[in-house]
């Protein structure tokens, strides 16, 4: 059985485009020209992208127990553990059982206070005029908040964490997540700078873990939930589990909000209109106070301004699963052991389902023929049984986070910095984003104070 059309592949190597200028145009032109599947081998690797929401749903629900998660995921065990992002089989389901009461709406809205409250702190540091790197901002911000939600203590208390996470955050990217494991022993700069960020993350969290459990109360936050969660049998977490669930949601859920937030800032700088439109919303909604909770439902074209964000740059550009046995698909035979990519970068660019794919257009999502989508032609959370245990932490703290800087300050892309995308582990930017900021001419109520949050 043959093989799905694909590029002309070199003799030795096959096709590496992560390794060339445009990677992200490079797939967009693959999926265009050979259609809904595409192949190409990159060295060793047998890659095969998946360019239609049938072909999506058919992984990632219908046929779900073929398909492990990807080699740079697997390579992320060592550091990762088995947590909610790595796990697979029983073990996982039981993980996600006991950890999705932490993220119910009723627990999560008691964090907005946090969120806007250490937003605020950060603003008041900014001067109007001076330029940023507003990605590195956000870093900073969502990784104070995650911090907080996550342990119930003051970002400060736990230096250790901030910093080891942030030597992850710089050194484990790229063309690194394919080293296979052993690749951490090698005596390089980098490798002993990440793996003493590791050992300092595990003595810290083990530390917070033997402190809650002998006191025995509820913080408020998810730690704490997580410690309490119990499974049909009466069990709970072991210290293990629970630092594997906490790293993961560290780790991988301050970077994702910190990039939605990026990419939004730019696309507003590059759309006045819709900067224009989501500021009249701010001022009918909040008037001259900050956002609340309970401000959510009157900021829908705020939440379209982020969808939006996320339909163009997407946290999660692709997602990828390795075949556990040979299966046919659309007349091809995909062999065990190959890559299967889904591409969010592509799908929510294809011109079937989003006319006008480039342009950045909020209320695209008021028309009828939005809510007829297919499921996976826009999924940015990921979908079927493994969707994003936090995607209502991060639609809510984004909303929130947009709105009070939106009050505050306009920012502008530097005119000639380079603004390029960057398909790593996750949609970075290459480069940074570096803006200016410009202070809103109307007075705000701020009084608020983040110690009572």
């Amino acid at each position: 059985m043959k093989r799905p059309p694909g590029p002309k592949p070199h003799f030795l190597y096959g096709n590496m485009p992560l390794a060339g200028n445009d990677p992200l145009g490079t797939f967009l032109l693959w999926a265009r020209e050979y259609g809904d599947i595409f192949y190409y081998r990159a060295a060793w690797l047998h890659v095969y992208f998946l360019n239609h929401p049938d072909l999506v749903e058919w992984v990632l629900i219908r046929n779900a127990q073929n398909f492990q998660k990807d080699r740079v995921v697997q390579n992320s065990r060592w550091f990762f553990g088995q947590g909610l992002l790595t796990n697979e089989g029983e073990s996982w389901l039981r993980q996600r059982r006991l950890s999705q009461p932490a993220f119910h709406r009723e627990r999560i809205s008691s964090y907005a206070e946090i969120m806007t409250g250490y937003c605020e702190e950060m603003l008041s540091s900014w001067q109007a005029g001076e330029t940023r790197e507003i990605h590195r901002e956000m870093m900073r911000l969502t990784l104070r908040i995650v911090v907080r939600c996550l342990f119930g203590v003051e970002p400060e208390e736990l230096g250790a964490i901030s910093s080891a996470v942030q030597v992850l955050m710089r050194n484990t990217a790229g063309a690194r997540m394919l080293f296979p494991p052993a690749a951490r022993y090698l005596p390089t700069p980098t490798m002993t700078r990440v793996r003493r960020a590791v050992r300092q993350l595990d003595e810290s969290v083990y530390r917070i873990i033997a402190s809650r459990r002998e006191n025995k109360s509820d913080a408020g936050d998810l730690l704490s939930m997580l410690i309490g969660a119990r499974d049909e049998d009466g069990t709970g977490m072991s210290d293990k589990q629970l630092r594997d669930e906490v790293l993961t949601f560290l780790l991988a859920g301050h970077e994702t909000t910190a990039l939605v937030l990026s990419w939004t800032w730019h696309l507003l700088s590059q759309n006045p209109p819709a900067e224009e439109k989501l500021q009249a919303e701010l001022r009918e909604a909040l008037g001259q106070r900050s956002p609340e909770f309970r401000d959510l439902p009157a900021l829908p074209y705020t939440e379209r301004v982020i969808k939006e964000s996320m339909r163009l740059y997407p946290p999660a550009w692709s997602l990828a699963r390795t075949t556990v046995s040979d299966f046919e698909l659309r007349g091809y035979r995909i062999p065990a052991g190959a890559n299967i990519v889904m591409s969010q970068w592509i799908m929510h660019r294809n011109p079937r389902y989003f006319p006008d794919p480039e342009k950045f257009d909020p209320d695209r999502w008021l028309d009828p023929a939005m809510q007829k989508l297919p499921k996976f032609a826009y999924f940015p959370f990921g979908g079927g049984p493994r969707i994003c245990i936090g995607n209502t932490f991060a639609m809510m703290e984004a909303v929130l986070l947009v709105a009070t800087i939106a009050q505050r300050f306009e920012l502008r892309t530097l005119p000639g910095h380079p603004v390029i995308p960057s398909p790593s582990f996750t949609l970075r930017p290459k480069q940074g984003l570096v803006m200016t900021v410009a202070r809103r001419e109307r007075a705000l109520q701020t009084n608020r104070s983040i110690a009572t949050a």
